[in-house]
């Protein structure tokens, strides 16, 4: 079990932080349930951890949108804390709401916290939806995903606002696409179901310029036992031990 510890960031609503521990030990690595009230009081710092997940659920009952409230506090709140560790080179995980929560802070696509370049909107379905998911993984050069290239990855999806819009950037970069939706056959899909939420170019899972902070809709810790028919899932977190144990 490796000594660096990762932080699943917990707030009220999050519901799949049992599964994202559980994935992680899978993996060989070691997390603690930080509860984001005590990160606000200033019991805890995010500066001992080496990693940080911010796993799915409903966080705040996704008032205001999905992610919004707590995206809102970590800006308005632990912008320094959470700068200083973007800065450090460690790794993030925004699974699912995590994801969302990643986009309203700012922290996708562009690392620029407190200034949102993207958003992810409710499913053309205009329903929840639970299904499991292929996923392409692209070239792009990310952490989580290292050596997975022209892979097609499986797990379960289920959310009902996914479907990512992004905002046109003044630098002129465009987002890192590191997932997108795929077909039986591999390749990338705009058609419902395979692409859940319709998602402009399949867009599943994207990354920041590092490749450090990795944001996806699907879920991972659902795709991470034998039980759960595929074991796509715990490759990410492999990844994540191989980096912090390197």
């Amino acid at each position: 079990m490796s000594k660096a510890v990762t932080a699943i960031l917990y707030a009220p609503g999050t519901n799949c932080h049992e599964e994202t521990a559980a994935a992680l030990e899978r993996a060989g690595l070691r997390s603690e349930l930080a509860l984001l009230g005590d990160l606000l009081k200033g019991e805890i710092r995010l500066e001992p951890y080496q990693a940080l997940v911010i796993p799915g659920g409903f966080s705040y009952g996704d008032h205001l949108g999905a992610g919004r409230i707590f995206a809102i506090l970590l800006g308005a709140r632990l912008r320094d804390q959470l700068t200083e560790f973007l800065d450090s080179g460690k790794p993030v995980l925004g699974i699912c709401n995590g994801f969302q929560i990643l986009a309203e802070a700012g922290i996708l696509p562009y690392r620029r916290l407190g200034e949102r370049a993207m958003a992810l909107l409710a499913n053309q379905s205009a329903r929840f939806e639970d299904r499991r998911v292929r996923l392409l993984v692209s070239e792009q050069e990310c952490l989580w995903t290292r050596d997975l290239a022209g892979q097609v990855l499986e797990m379960p999806s289920a959310h009902g606002e996914g479907r990512p819009l992004f905002c046109d950037s003044d630098s002129g970069a465009s987002p890192r696409v590191v997932l997108k939706y795929s077909d039986e056959n591999g390749a990338p899909t705009l058609h419902y179901p395979e692409n859940p939420n319709g998602a402009p170019d399949a867009v599943a899972g994207i990354t920041d310029e590092t490749g450090l902070v990795l944001g996806l809709m699907p879920h991972p810790e659902r795709a991470s036992l034998a039980v759960h028919e595929s074991q796509d899932g715990l490759k990410l977190f492999k990844n994540l031990a191989r980096w912090l144990l390197a």
